[in-house]
């Protein structure tokens, strides 16, 4: 075993990170901000949640805090191609 092989399911994990976004199901939120709370960006995810918008932040890390931390399940990661509408 190589040692860059102890560091790939780490740069795959962010690279996965890196190609989407938090998108909530807002039918089941039920506002109870933990989201909001555990983001350490301070972006406002409860209000995403409760819209049913995607959380498209350019300061958004996708670190997963706010998916992690819903009692609920509300948060998801969806993978999506966030320059295909720029290279065009």
């Amino acid at each position: 075993m190589a040692l860059r092989d102890l560091f790939r399911p780490e740069s795959a994990r962010h690279k996965a990170s890196s190609a989407g976004q938090v998108t909530p199901d807002s039918a089941r939120c039920v506002q109870c901000g933990i989201c909001s709370f555990n983001c350490p960006i301070g972006i406002d995810v409860r209000r995403h949640a409760w819209t049913g918008e995607a959380v498209v932040n350019s300061r958004c890390l996708t670190c997963g805090e706010c998916v992690a931390r819903c009692p609920r399940g509300v948060l998801r990661f969806e993978r999506t191609d966030l320059f295909a509408e720029a290279a065009q």
